[in-house]
C-alpha cells in the first residue's frame, strides 16, 4: 500500500479555487517531513484522480466548494461516502468523484477504504488571480490544524486494522 494521501485540489490561479495548492504549499513547508503521509496538490478531477488513489488506504481531498448556505471561509469536513454519483454524464468533463470512485471499482483499481473531503466555503473560483480572498486566506491556517488532526486520527486508525 502506498502511504496516507492528503491531496490538495484546485486551481492556483483561479483565486479561492486556489486553496488546495496554497495549503498543500503550507502544509509542506510546516511539516516537512511526515512518514507515511504524502501531501499532493493536483490539478485535476474526475477520471484523473484514478491513479492518486489505486493502492491508498486512507485519503483526505483538500477541495473548495460553493453551498452559499454559510460563511466563506466555514470549513466543511465528510465522508465521500455522502456524495451522490452523477446518473447523466454527457463526457469524460463532467465525471465527479463518486462516479469516479466507481467507476475505479469497475475496472479493477485498488480504491481507499477511507476517503474523507475537507471542503472550504469560498466565493470566487471564477476570476484569475492568485489570490485568495481574504476569509479564506484566514482559513488555511484553521485548514491546516485540521489535516493534522486527520493525519494523526487516521494513522491510529489503520495502526490497529
Amino acid at each position: 500500500m502506498k502511504p496516507i494521501l492528503v491531496l490538495c485540489l484546485g486551481n492556483d490561479i483561479l483565486s479561492d479555487d486556489a486553496i488546495g495548492p496554497t495549503v498543500a504549499n503550507r502544509f509542506k513547508t510546516v511539516y516537512t517531513e511526515i512518514k507515511e503521509v504524502e501531501v499532493l496538490f493536483a490539478p485535476v478531477a474526475g477520471f484523473n484522480l484514478l491513479d492518486l488513489l489505486h493502492n491508498r488506504e486512507s485519503v483526505l481531498i483538500v477541495d473548495s466548494i460553493i453551498t452559499g448556505k454559510v460563511d466563506t471561509g466555514t470549513i466543511h469536513f465528510f465522508a465521500a461516502d455522502n456524495l451522490t454519483p452523477s446518473n447523466g454524464l454527457i463526457n469524460s468533463h463532467q465525471i465527479n468523484l463518486p462516479t469516479a470512485l466507481q467507476l475505479g471499482k469497475i475496472l479493477g483499481y485498488s480504491m481507499p477504504n477511507k476517503i474523507d473531503i475537507l471542503a472550504i466555503e469560498v466565493k470566487n473560483i471564477t476570476t484569475i488571480s492568485e489570490q485568495l480572498t481574504p476569509k479564506v486566506a484566514k482559513a488555511v491556517d484553521k485548514v491546516i490544524e485540521r489535516i493534522t488532526f486527520w493525519i494523526n486520527t487516521s494513522k491510529k486508525e489503520l495502526a490497529y486494522d
